[in-house]
């Protein structure tokens, strides 16, 4: 009659692989091993891409138009974005998924969870990330991957890029205290409210998702939890100080930090190393490995340190990639992300650049299009304003000087503040990997959320202050 927990269980397993491969999700599975016999020719192709793009001038091969502006916006993804913002966050991810036990997340985030802590917590959590629409994929499908439930995961989807500290401060100080202010709390409030009304509308594919949870893998259990918080909070620092921004102020603590950004990023990858060689097991002879050339290429180009960034990123990956313990599961994790998911970036920055162009440029639809629909603060110029944010992708902090010179051509306060929530926090490069994490239905449900509720929000601001 009844089925033992023993002949339940390999049942289970089977259950999750199907629900995680219809979702894309195999290829981030922590059982499959990263081989270089198997594994080595795509990395080789991801790097030959990386560095087509990498090089300037590229108007001399392609004409001017909307195909430039799709190469040119790929181009400066890639030699802004990559190797700062989406490996270290890739490799975060790939931390989530070996190092952290699935029943804490399932404790924290998940479909029975706590309520108020779970959302609690995804609501503020980019605070202290200064991460882009894209940046932040890796970890969403860390965390949800990892047993996270779809509310507290979406609100942490929304809340990663649209509410850190600087983008805040900045907003405010740029574009006045009075936006800043109503960014921030709409930020954190529409990442609860998206969260729970995409967790009731998706009710029953989460209960089907409750017992397939436990059995997925459960990470290192043995390990301090004090330890497991050192380590990724150095590689959240890593990831904060390499992408800190603050060029544009002459003083105070932001440039101060802007100032010694390369001295914090390289005293927190010290940390990291030490905490490897310490507490993970990292042979001290491969952290020399590692550490002696970068320091060398730090000293060699002290105007560049994303170089000697890059190649410690490099270095580590080899040394780890070979590794038969728990290192090895952590890069096959992390590299089971990057397949999934640098493909679908690469085809949404490229559409994203074919379409909208970038700043100061023209794309298939023509910047004046968007500056002529965005005047006053009505229910189109809001609802065009969510729209247009969402399809757009702005990097970090890049959407500040960009509305600057929208509200001088006339762009109302209302639809200002719709395209601040709605744009980004969302993107057609971030839609294509959300859709194949979640799926189509949760991911159009997704978007019309952002984009219905900062279309209200615009709305009702610009009503309240004209």
């Amino acid at each position: 009659m009844g089925q033992t927990a023993t002949t339940r269980l390999p049942r289970m397993r089977e259950m999750l692989r199907h629900l995680t491969r219809r979702r894309g999700l195999d290829t981030v599975a922590t059982d499959r091993r990263f081989s270089w016999r198997r594994d080595g020719p795509l990395v080789f192709v991801f790097a030959a891409v990386f560095a087509l793009l990498l090089p300037g001038h590229i108007d001399y091969v392609v004409p001017a138009g909307p195909v430039l502006e799709a190469v040119e916006l790929a181009h400066w993804y890639a030699e802004e974005h990559v190797v700062l913002c989406l490996l270290p966050a890739l490799f975060i991810a790939g931390a989530v998924s070996v190092f952290i036990r699935q029943s804490a997340i399932v404790d924290l985030l998940g479909s029975r969870a706590n309520k108020a802590v779970a959302y609690g917590v995804a609501s503020v959590s980019g605070t202290i990330l200064s991460v882009c629409s894209c940046t932040v994929l890796p970890l969403f499908a860390g965390i949800y991957r990892n047993g996270a439930g779809l509310g507290p995961a979406t609100a942490f989807l929304y809340s990663g890029p649209a509410i850190n500290v600087l983008a805040i401060v900045l907003t405010a100080q740029v574009l006045g205290a009075r936006l800043g202010l109503a960014r921030g709390v709409g930020a954190v409030a529409f990442s609860v409210v998206i969260g729970l009304l995409m967790a009731a509308m998706f009710r029953q594919r989460e209960r089907r998702r409750v017992p397939l949870q436990a059995s997925g893998p459960s990470g290192e259990a043995g390990r301090p939890l004090r330890h497991s918080a050192a380590f990724f909070a150095s590689m959240v620092a890593i990831l904060v100080f390499a992408n800190w921004s603050g060029a544009e102020q002459e003083a105070g603590f932001w440039h101060a930090v802007f100032a010694l950004k390369w001295y914090l990023t390289g005293a927190s990858a010290i940390a990291l190393g030490l905490m490897l060689v310490r507490w993970f097991g990292f042979p001290l002879r491969n952290a020399l490995l590692v550490g002696l050339p970068v320091i060398a290429a730090a000293v060699a180009f002290p105007r560049n340190p994303a170089v000697a960034f890059g190649l410690g990123i490099v270095l580590f990956s080899a040394v780890i990639s070979v590794d038969k313990g728990e290192l090895g599961e952590w890069f096959s994790a992390t590299w089971g992300f990057a397949r999934l998911i640098l493909p679908l970036l690469l085809l949404g920055v490229l559409a994203a650049g074919l379409l909208l162009g970038r700043p100061g440029h023209e794309g298939l639809i023509p910047s004046a299009w968007i500056s002529t629909s965005v005047g006053g603060n009505g229910i189109g110029a809001n609802a065009f304003a969510a729209v247009a944010g969402a399809f757009m992708y702005f990097a970090t902090l890049t959407e500040i000087p960009i509305l600057q010179g929208l509200l001088g051509s006339g762009m109302g306060q209302g639809p200002a503040l719709a395209l601040l929530l709605a744009g980004p926090a969302l993107s057609l490069p971030n839609m294509l990997v959300i859709r194949s994490v979640l799926g189509t239905k949760q991911t159009v449900a997704y978007l019309l959320l952002v984009v219905v509720m900062a279309t209200v929000t615009g709305l009702a601001y610009g009503l309240i202050v004209p």
